[in-house]
């Protein structure tokens, strides 16, 4: 390699799953069937009018050039509606709602439309690992704050208030929240957007997960009073809608925030492929009725993935929201990830480890409910094998 790579990438890593991934693949390529119950990858398809309207689109000679920025109007107000069906909350599809690539791919458009070099962004610990590494990259410096199970996984904003918040200027959020599907209602968010406004400091919110396995009213702090004046939503078809790999999320807020966000995701992408504009028009008015069903699908896999878990002494909750299970590791058990890299290898079921997302997971185990029922039922025997065997 004759040309070194840039300096920016001496903070970061290569994406975990990216690494992770390739080593189940390896061991699959050596004959070795790995149940995945690691990763949020919905098994289940798109609501088929979906991919009706997708198939439909596509077959036009018309709909394969380039698309405007901001997506069609159409797109926009399927996804106002949505949000006032869904939320309550009123936006103006002309300038207010923003379509993405991907919620993903606006965790780093809104980075680079409002951070500089050295400005300071609270991360949660745990929390997504992009939210630490977008920023390392645009230069600026993550400030971890805790989430603990003690306070329900919420930010302390009392221990926050007596830091020094001085050149902090943006905090990401993600209710209900990945990893450990915890709540914040509208209380809490009333509490969390005063703090901002004291602060001076912008809330991103991520919520792709209010629709999956939630027994409650899905709540979006922009619903909350003073939101729009300092927040920011993502949101995304990817978890809810069975389209990770479609890559649809949106960006929701005050007009002046989201043209600071089209001028950079204007010079970085060429817009919405036109048939998948159409498809995520038609899912984003999927049923209730559709919602539910997927939601039984999962609920009937949780109920396995709690006998997984309780085969390994693990202790969790059964309130939880989400696509994933949130668990704490037995004390007995010294390194977990360790542990969990001893059951994917002897009994070929890959689980996350909760120190990815930050070392107040240190301590625990995220399994996901994307799988068949079948293959977390060959999971629970090869684990109940794999414990058999070395106790």
């Amino acid at each position: 390699m004759i040309i070194a790579k840039a300096n920016r990438l001496n903070e970061v890593q290569e994406y975990y799953f990216a690494r992770k991934l390739a080593e189940v693949r390896a061991l699959m390529a050596q004959g070795k069937k790995i149940i995945n119950l690691g990763i949020g990858d919905p098994d289940l398809p798109a609501s088929e009018n979906t991919v009706q309207a997708l198939t439909a689109s596509a077959e036009l000679p018309t709909s394969h050039g380039y698309q405007p920025y901001r997506s069609i109007p159409a797109l926009r107000t399927a996804m106002a509606d949505w949000y006032a069906q869904t939320y309550d909350v009123t936006l103006n599809p002309e300038t207010e709602v923003l379509p993405l690539l991907g919620s993903k791919e606006g965790v780093f458009h809104i980075s680079l439309a409002f951070l500089n070099p050295g400005d300071k962004v609270l991360i949660p610990n745990p929390g997504y690992p992009a939210y630490a590494a977008v920023t390392k990259l645009v230069g600026a410096e993550p400030v971890y704050f805790d989430l603990t199970a003690g306070n329900n996984w919420l930010p302390d904003l009392a221990a926050l208030n007596q830091q020094d918040l001085s050149g902090v200027k943006l905090m990401w959020l993600n209710y209900p929240n990945m990893p450990t599907g915890a709540l914040a209602s509208e209380a809490d968010f009333l509490k969390i957007i005063d703090f901002a406004k004291t602060n001076n400091i912008l809330i991103v919110h991520d919520n792709p997960y209010s629709l999956v396995l939630n027994t409650k009213p899905p709540v979006s702090i922009l619903h909350a009073p003073g939101a729009m004046d300092c927040c920011l939503e993502l949101n995304s078809l990817s978890k809810s809608f069975n389209m990770a790999g479609w890559r649809v999320g949106m960006v929701l807020g005050q007009k002046e925030y989201i043209d600071a966000i089209i001028t950079i995701k204007s010079n970085l992408d060429s817009g919405m492929f036109l048939p998948v504009q159409q498809a995520a028009i038609e899912a984003l008015q999927n049923p209730e009725s559709w919602h539910a069903e997927r939601n039984a699908v999962y609920h009937r896999r949780r109920e396995l993935i709690y006998r997984l878990l309780d085969l390994l002494g693990c202790k969790y909750t059964t309130e939880a929201t989400g696509m994933f299970v949130w668990a704490r590791v037995p004390d007995e058990i010294k390194d977990v990830e360790a542990f969990l890299n001893t059951i994917l290898y002897e009994a070929h079921v890959f689980l996350t480890p909760g120190k990815i997302f930050g070392s107040n997971g240190e301590r625990y185990v995220r399994v996901s409910v994307c799988a068949t029922e079948e293959n977390i039922n060959q999971a629970i025997q090869n684990i109940h094998h794999f414990l058999t065997v070395t106790q």
